[in-house]
């Protein structure tokens, strides 16, 4: 188990997509669409094989803390509405840290 605080998923993604973007401007083609060639082995082995390898990676991340941070959003929502007292949810801004499974 990984703890983290949802900043320092939230920082994860944002790197990871800022990354992503750049890739997706330098070749034109959205993460998903190039991913999905990528592990289907259908782009080139050639002069861009590090660039594909990093932007892999890169997607991959972002795939991964998309979902840790729907799950961590589903927990906490699931704890709000049990928690609550009155006919409102009070939502605290203090931010807790979290424990998610690293994906093997």
């Amino acid at each position: 188990m990984i703890e983290a605080t949802i900043t320092q998923v939230l920082d994860d993604l944002r790197a990871a997509d800022e990354i992503t973007r750049t890739f997706e401007r330098r070749y034109w083609l959205s993460s998903a669409d190039f991913y999905r060639l990528y592990m289907q082995g259908l782009l080139d082995d050639g002069e861009h094989t590090d660039d594909f390898a990093e932007w892999s990676a890169y997607f991959q991340v972002k795939q991964d803390r998309e979902a840790v941070l729907q799950t961590l959003s589903e927990e906490r929502l699931r704890h709000l509405i049990s928690n609550r007292g009155a006919e409102t949810i009070s939502i605290d801004p203090r931010e807790p840290a979290l424990r998610w499974a690293v994906p093997a």
